[in-house]
């Protein structure tokens, strides 16, 4: 049977040489490592659409505006995931996490230290090539 590619909108969510991050819940898929927020696009949604749900559900911010950075296709061999995302500069509220996972704001140059799904390590690299 072929695996269903997961659709995935991403915000990273950015202030100075911050980005907010949440950790994964340990019996989640890629459980316990450091991911940028977002959630799937149901049927019914734009990726923006699912963006903004997602971030208001996860993290209490309402975005402003936000600007495409990139898409990512992964295959983790039991789950495939293209992810959409993108810079989320403006927003108003004040980011936290909402579902009882751990969250931090991490500076940009240190985002390397950190360990996060092997699909989210596009996304430093760019990060790095355009903000450090």
């Amino acid at each position: 049977m072929a695996t269903k590619t997961v659709h995935v909108a991403v915000g990273v969510i950015k202030q100075d040489d911050k980005v907010f991050l949440t950790k994964r819940l340990a019996d989640s898929h890629q459980g316990g490592k450091w991911e940028f927020p977002g959630g799937k696009v149901e049927q019914d949604e734009t990726v923006h659409q699912a963006l903004a749900r997602e971030l208001k559900e996860e993290v209490a911010i309402e975005i402003l505006t936000c600007m495409p950075l990139m898409q990512i296709n992964h295959d983790y061999g039991d789950k495939k995931v293209r992810l959409e995302v993108f810079i989320v500069e403006h927003f108003s509220g004040e980011a936290k996490a909402l579902e009882g996972q751990q969250s931090a704001w991490v500076k940009l140059a240190a985002l390397s230290q950190l360990t996060f799904p092997t699909a989210n390590q596009a996304i430093i690299t760019k990060l790095a090539e355009l903000y450090c």
